[in-house]
């Protein structure tokens, strides 16, 4: 089992209800994968460094988990055919990354 973390962004067209029942997809994609998941984080709606499919903008959310490699391609190849999502991101974390993650998830629970 690895530790993974992904950064998705999604249309920013879509309705709060729509946003969370993605979200809410991928989640339950990866737990029936095997996945353990770490934390998940809504970061909002974000102005883009350059248009992505003519959107100057995009709601992001990260999910940080633990999971085999053979789950990653499956859950790359669904967000490629999900019209919601505009661009994806997974990262396998080494020792340093996860101790920053923590770090990160620890001032994130200080500041709410």
């Amino acid at each position: 089992m690895n530790h993974y973390e992904t950064v998705f962004i999604l249309n920013p067209v879509l309705s709060e209800e729509q946003i969370k029942e993605t979200v809410k997809k991928y989640e339950d994609f990866l737990v029936s994968k095997g996945a353990k998941m770490i934390s998940k984080e809504d970061w909002g709606l974000k102005k883009l460094a350059y248009p992505i499919q003519h959107k100057k903008s995009g709601f992001y959310h990260l999910f940080e988990y633990t999971v085999d490699g053979d789950a990653i391609n499956q859950m790359e190849v669904e967000f490629r055919r999900e019209e919601r999502i505009m661009r994806y991101l997974t990262v396998k974390l080494d020792k340093h990354a996860i101790a920053w993650a923590e770090k990160r998830r620890t001032r994130n629970k200080q500041k709410a």
